[in-house]
């Protein structure tokens, strides 16, 4: 008697589980059938071969199917001897074997077959895909760093990389891979095979002219970008912490933390009360923002909240501290002398509980809450330095025969005063913190918060929430635009400069796109509601703005390094320095001891050093998006201050983007209108630009236009068809050399349509040379003054093109390019980048995102052009919302400015805590006899945190030079 049991597939209900049941018990010798949707259990004296048959028969499948590779294999006897096996095996059903592979249908188990084939001595290696999220790429060099790496790995077989992402298949473990990249300075994250990244050149390969293309970076349909407003962070080792709480949660993918404006944007599939649930236990608070209206709300309300909280505890704690140090400054008895002295501050002392138990509470709270999740923060500092110093004049207040005479010494207004300062620091630090996302305000007020629709003829004004796709929506003259659509009826003129940067308005008729957020004039518009709430352009815009605001670049990946160590750091020296006085210093040893540990608890705190970079990415990023400079992430910025070459490709990004025919030359009794109307006919339906400009021209001269037969594309060269059973090529030289057709008559002319920077298209009728095209795209007005403004930045200018030498020499001329680089194809383009970089350049790559997208994805900045609609966002690092090159020179130094601020706030806040730590440690002391006092300390801890935070809105008053007009 035998029991199998069977997998089954297709079977999809009970009524298919039935039909195998009934067919199963007809067949001999079965004793017992059980059969639902998932397996069948069969017993019986019976093979499994014809139980197999009998289901498949049927229109099911039965069993499982292994393909697996094997290895030990060297002769035909060991195939045999694999078979052999499997044949006696009465779980296999059908086997074919190789020497590299065996094929195997049956119910044996994949685990069972591995041991069949292990204990005849060989081995099945097993191979799998993985898919990893890649971060700390910065260019092509680090692609080809990883790539050049898995090649030596004998246990991979395949993979593709990317700055983002990498599909590895490999005989190995998913963490060896993690190690083995790891080890070449970057991160990776394994993620499931179906919600790996997207692709950025694949995607932008599929991106259209009409497609609006502003949106983060793709992400998998499950995996989402969620903000979260935090409460209880300080400083920089917060960052880290909260950081690391949120990067534990399962399914998080990416946490970017932002101390200047206590926000946290994760990114992973991750439930939103996982990640909050993971905060609070971290000892922090935080709340989910659902959209930029309630984060805006919620966000000031909580500011303000802390500014006037803030300002009430620091005027109770110097009401209490100026006039106690006003008495000690003008003579007044500090010391435990007397009865009536020590009556006197005990009262005092317990006036300063009251104050530190009050305006100090969230200190001693948060460092408790530190202290408890092993951590040391901010807080930790400021509560073991004002409460050692309440400590100390309790303690000799309470008992002060046990200290020598000069040693009775109370530091109650050091308490009191240090909180003041340090409270009134963080008060105009938030005033100054409110400040830095001004320009990221602007985009979100642009957007009215109602619209008049038209609802069966009737015009009535709704919510925007209530505004749904395909709605008609009514613009009145002087209104803005609530959400992006296509005008139905009428005409104005649109002012999109606050999204677009340009300053002239658009003209908007019947057909055309408007966008939410720019502002009619004079007209009166109809348009239908295509794109709301969160997938209007201004909202993509604004969430681009807020995930490159919340990104590190790598200056401050090393503060938060620094930061992660600091805080225990200085605790170590404030003992080590406490005791060293203790034990050397000269007497009064403990009231020195008391003042140079207190003073290093106090004056090194790391606000600054936390608030560094963050604070100038934000105004950065912000004041970028004003000149309608979309940054995908800081990292972006730093290196686009430290490029010294611009790459910058001829169509559409020096020139208009809208070639026109210009010459027309006919050959071997061609007729010009013949020869257009062929040439019309065969590029009709295409997205190329040269081809619209054809049938453009073919249009004017009001030329019919004949059904294709045939058409394909070949990509660097031209098309190739059949019209009207003719036989017909259109492309460059290289496309009619190819097919051996002779272009010798037209050489003169190519000549000087290509001297006049127009592009020749030949075109073959039949095999033979019928004309040529020349096709002239004009160079923008404003390419010139962009270029000089390039040059005058000392930076390498390259024009990179597909079209002739003579032509792009032509075009280089005229916008004053000296360096070009033609004839190349659109897969070569990212090689010539490559060469660049190797020659040692730092390249920035300027195109328009499509054909241009390898190049752009392997240059270390990508800079896509744009206008309105048309960015492409996802092979390049920055998106100019206007179609000019002023727009990479902006971004170019912008980039700079920014780099510049962040390096003022680190040198500042290093050389604060470098020098101010040794000074409060007392190496200055056998020079002036005195000590640093720990209310002057707490006075620079506020300053140096004001500093940084004053020095980042600086950024908000940045202005490109030699700005177009």
């Amino acid at each position: 008697m035998t029991e199998f049991i069977l997998p089954l597939g297709k079977v999809r209900c009970m009524n298919c589980a039935n039909k195998i049941h009934t067919a199963l018990t007809t067949l001999p010798n079965i004793e017992h059938v059980e059969v639902d949707t998932q397996r069948a259990i069969i017993i019986g004296n019976v093979e499994l071969a014809p139980i197999m048959s009998t289901i498949t028969a049927l229109g099911y499948e039965a069993g499982y199917q292994h393909i697996l590779p094997l290895q030990g294999l060297s002769c035909g006897k060991c195939v045999a001897k694999v078979e052999a096996a499997l044949a006696e095996n009465n779980q296999v059903t059908d086997f074919s074997v190789t020497k590299t592979q065996v094929s195997v249908t049956g119910v044996i188990t994949e685990p069972n077959l591995i041991t069949l084939i292990e204990t005849l001595g060989y081995s099945v290696p097993t191979e799998h895909t993985f898919h990893f999220s890649l971060s700390g790429l910065n260019c092509g060099k680090c692609v080809k760093k990883i790539e050049n790496a898995l090649a030596e790995q004998a246990t991979v077989s395949d993979f593709t990389i990317s700055k983002t992402q990498a599909t590895i298949t490999a005989k190995t473990e998913a963490d060896t891979l993690i190690s083995l990249i790891k080890s070449l300075g970057f991160m990776a994250k394994e993620v499931d095979g179906t919600k790996a990244v997207v692709n950025s050149i694949d995607a932008e390969a599929n991106h259209t002219k009409d497609t609006p293309n502003i949106a983060p970076i793709q992400e998998d349909a499950s995996s989402s970008t969620l903000q979260f407003l935090l409460s209880g962070m300080t400083c920089a080792s917060c960052v880290s912490s909260v950081e690391k709480a949120i990067l534990a949660v399962p399914g998080v993918e990416q946490a970017n933390i932002n101390l200047a404006e206590r926000t946290a944007l994760v990114t992973g599939t991750a439930s939103d009360q996982h990640i909050i649930t993971a905060i609070i236990n971290a000892g922090y608070g935080a709340e989910l923002s659902a959209d930029e209206q309630t984060r805006r709300a919620r966000q000031q309300k909580q500011n303000d909240t802390t500014y006037r909280l803030h300002m009430r505890n620091a005027f109770v704690s110097l009401g209490l501290g100026i006039p106690l140090m006003a008495w000690g400054l003008l003579g007044g008895n500090m010391t435990i002398n007397s009865s009536s002295s020590q009556i006197a501050w005990g009262v005092i002392g317990i006036v300063t509980f009251v104050l530190l138990i009050t305006a100090g509470r969230h200190f001693f709270i948060n460092a408790w809450k530190a202290f408890v999740h092993h951590r040391a923060t901010m807080d930790t500092l400021v509560a073991l330095g004002t409460g050692s110093a309440w400590l100390f004049s309790m303690l000799v207040v309470i008992a002060p025969n046990i200290f020598p005479e000069p040693a009775r010494h109370v530091y109650f207004e050091a308490s009191a005063m240090i909180l003041g300062l340090i409270t009134v620091g963080h008060a105009l630090e938030a005033k100054a913190r409110s400040r830095t996302s001004k320009a990221l305000e602007r985009l979100i007020d642009l957007q009215p918060q109602t619209a008049i629709v038209i609802i069966n003829g009737n015009e009535q004004e709704v919510p925007l929430a209530d505004v749904q796709a395909g709605m008609l929506v009514r613009l009145h003259p002087g209104s803005k635009i609530p959400v992006d659509g296509i005008v139905e009826e009428g005409q104005s003129y649109i002012d999109e400069s606050m999204l677009t940067g340009e300053p002239i308005p658009a003209n908007k008729q019947a057909g055309d796109k408007v966008h939410a957020g720019t502002m009619n004039q004079n007209g009166s518009l109809i348009f239908k509601a295509e794109h709301i709430g969160s997938n209007t352009m201004l909202a993509r815009i604004i969430q681009l703005v807020r995930q490159a605001q919340s990104s590190k670049p790598a200056l401050a990946r090393l503060a938060d390094t620094i930061s992660a160590i600091f805080v225990p750091s200085v605790m170590i020296i404030a003992i080590i320095t406490a005791m060293a006085w203790y034990y050397f210093g000269p007497e009064p040893s403990s009231i020195y001891m008391l003042i140079t540990a207190t003073t290093i608890l106090i004056i090194a705190c790391p606000c600054a050093l936390g608030l560094a970079t963050p604070m100038s990415v934000t105004v950065g990023v912000g004041r970028a998006a004003e000149y309608g400079i979309l940054i995908r992430d800081a990292e972006a910025m730093q290196l686009a201050a430290d490029i010294d070459t611009v790459v910058l490709d001829k169509t559409g990004t020096l020139t208009e983007g809208k070639p026109q025919v210009v010459n027309i030359h006919t050959y071997n009794n061609t007729q010009s209108n013949h020869l257009l109307s062929f040439a019309a006919s065969l590029e009709q339906g295409s997205e190329h630009p040269l081809a619209r400009a054809i049938i453009d021209a073919a249009n004017t001269e009001e030329l019919s236009l004949l059904k294709q037969q045939s058409f394909e594309a070949k990509p660097g060269f031209g098309v190739i068809g059949k019209v009207s059973e003719h036989q017909l090529l259109l492309g460059n030289a290289r496309l009619l050399q190819q097919h051996h057709i002779n272009i010798d008559a037209a050489d003169e002319d190519v000549h000087i349509i290509a001297s006049k920077g127009a592009t020749p298209i030949y075109m073959a009728i039949d095999n033979q040379l019928a004309g040529v095209l020349g096709v002239s795209d004009p160079l923008r007005q404003d390419s010139i003054s962009a270029v000089k403004r390039m040059k005058a930045m000392n930076l390498n200018v390259v024009m990179l093109t597909g079209d002739t030498l003579i032509t792009a020499n032509a075009i280089a001329h005229e916008a004053g390019i000296d360096t070009v680089i033609a004839g190349v194809l659109p897969d070569g383009k990212a090689a010539k980048i490559a060469e660049l970089q190797q020659q040692g350049h730092k390249v920035a790559m300027v195109g328009d995102g499509i054909n241009d997208a390898p190049a752009l994805a392997l240059a270390e900045v990508g800079i896509a052009m744009g206008s309105g609609s048309d960015i492409a966002i996802e092979s390049a690092q920055f998106a100019l919302m206007r179609h000019s090159l002023h727009g990479v020179v902006d971004a170019i130094q912008l980039s700079k400015a920014t780099l510049k601020n962040m390096k003022q706030n680190l040198f500042g806040a290093f050389i604060y805590n470098s020098l101010g730590i040794p000074i409060a440690a007392g190496v200055l002391f056998p020079l002036t006899g005195t000590l640093l006092s720990p209310v002057i300390a707490g006075a620079a801890m506020a300053l140096s945190s004001i500093t940084v935070v004053s020095n980042a809105n600086r950024l908000r008053l940045f202005k490109p030079n030699q700005q177009e007009k």
